[in-house]
């Protein structure tokens, strides 16, 4: 692909897990507006709900990484930590107690380092919950992100009895000098012993993470980071460009802007992966993800039930997305909800028997208007538009898009042609209409390339 293409589309620009974008949130419900939301999303005919359970602690912080964290060795605060989520949780029964009578389809740990906890605080933590609410009778997915350093066979046995059976290993890159500058030393042998681990003890799908733009990547290195993973062969492959956000985390900057690929150096890295996993057999999945063809996120492709929120994408929408921990984000058809990021804050707040607000957004008609067609585009590569005004606006605000053959419009139903997957977040762009009306004024997005 034309590196033109790539220098004039590489600008700042949202990831789109959620729209409004978190910059842009600005009605900021109060508790009581969030809890009366939520229960309104609870009493939705055939509602149902999902479950975010966000664990902060890390031992070591790896420089690219942008989540909430807590970095530390002190494994004593594992069981207050366990205990905060449960007193959380007790609040929401509390309030809202209609929500455990609904059939609960998804539950995701996240982080952070879930597995920084034992296994028996893990079952400490979790088992209390999932007593108190009703799992979906087809379709329940547990699911937890471990990295492969701390994640022992106890952990492993003990995430499996609570029920789950998927795991999403954190790996980014094989390659030890890439590791070493990104500070998180994983040998391979590391990564394949936990998945032939969980394999062995009946997990029926492994997510690997990668990552392309990392300092010192090459097409080289890289392309040996692809075999060595296609041939322990996950279920799932997230692919993701790194976001390269000092000003939010300012230990990105103890590499060198100078060992970054680039622009068209660095979409080659994705090209390169991306060309050998689809030989693979591997689907590719909304932006950035792969999947096996007998994997349920594939198949919510072809069925056009891919849906896509905070957690990444899903193999299906609920009406409710409950967020637990500090910093987690909720949400229903009508509200964003984001807990106190700081955890001691979020402590008090629990002690106080408050939800532990920090902010959020009520969405407007027209902001759960665009949100849909948002949606669409980053699910299923197309989306149908409002009407003939519509229309125009899409031609005229995406005209060097369609002049570069990226997009195409067949009646009022836009399509994003092969050669414009990599500028999905560009097209997205088009229909923020909260972007639109104000350009940041600092920097807040990470390059859309």
């Amino acid at each position: 692909m034309s590196q033109d293409l790539f220098k004039k589309y590489d600008v700042p620009a949202p990831r789109y897990t959620s729209y409004p974008t978190v910059p842009y949130w600005s009605d900021i419900p109060t508790r009581d507006d969030w809890l009366r939301e939520l229960k309104k999303a609870a009493a939705l005919p055939q509602a149902s709900w999902s479950a975010y359970f966000h664990i902060p602690f890390c031992e070591t912080l790896c420089t690219f990484c942008g989540c909430n964290t807590v970095i530390t060795k002190d494994h004593k605060r594992e069981e207050p930590y366990a205990k905060l989520i449960i007193d959380e949780w007790r609040l929401y029964m509390e309030q809202v107690p209609g929500l455990k009578r609904l059939p609960l389809r998804q539950l995701h740990l996240g982080g952070g380092t879930p597995t920084f906890l034992s296994g028996d605080n893990l079952k400490r933590m979790l088992e209390p919950i999932l007593s108190d609410v009703t799992r979906a009778e087809h379709g329940f997915e547990a699911s937890a992100e471990v990295d492969p350093r701390r994640t022992t066979k106890e952990h492993v046995r003990a995430l499996y009895e609570l029920g789950f059976r998927r795991l999403s290993m954190g790996v980014q890159d094989f390659n030890p000098e890439v590791q070493r500058l990104v500070n998180r030393i994983q040998p391979v042998d590391v990564t394949r012993g936990l998945t032939e681990l969980a394999r062995e003890m009946g997990y029926d799908s492994i997510n690997y993470d990668l990552i392309y733009g990392l300092p010192k990547q090459d097409l080289e290195s890289f392309r040996r980071t692809a075999e060595i993973t296609i041939e322990l062969r996950p279920d799932r492959i997230a692919l993701y460009s790194f976001a390269l956000v000092p000003w939010i985390k300012p230990a990105q900057r103890l590499f060198k802007d100078e060992d970054l690929p680039v622009g068209a150096e660095k979409r080659a890295l994705y090209e390169l992966a991306r060309g050998l996993l689809l030989k693979a057999g591997y689907k590719e999945i909304g932006m950035d993800h792969f999947a096996l063809p007998n994997d349920s996120l594939y198949k919510a492709q072809q069925s056009k039930t891919l849906h896509r929120n905070f957690m990444g994408y899903m193999d299906m929408r609920t009406e409710i997305l409950l967020g637990l921990g500090v910093s987690s984000i909720s949400e229903t058809p009508t509200c964003f909800h984001q807990n106190e990021k700081v955890l001691t804050v979020y402590e008090r707040l629990l002690g106080e028997k408050k939800i532990p607000t920090f902010r959020g957004h009520l969405l407007s008609s027209d902001d759960r208007f665009h949100r849909e067609q948002i949606l669409r585009l980053m699910t299923m590569f197309e989306v149908e538009l409002k009407d003939d005004t519509q229309v125009r606006d899409i031609r005229e605000t995406l005209a060097p898009m369609f002049e570069d053959g990226l997009l195409r419009l067949e009646g009022r139903t836009l399509y994003v042609n092969e050669a414009g997957k990599p500028f999905l977040r560009n097209a997205c762009m088009a229909f923020d209409r909260r972007l639109r009306a104000k350009a940041p004024d600092t920097k807040v997005f990470s390059q859309s390339v």
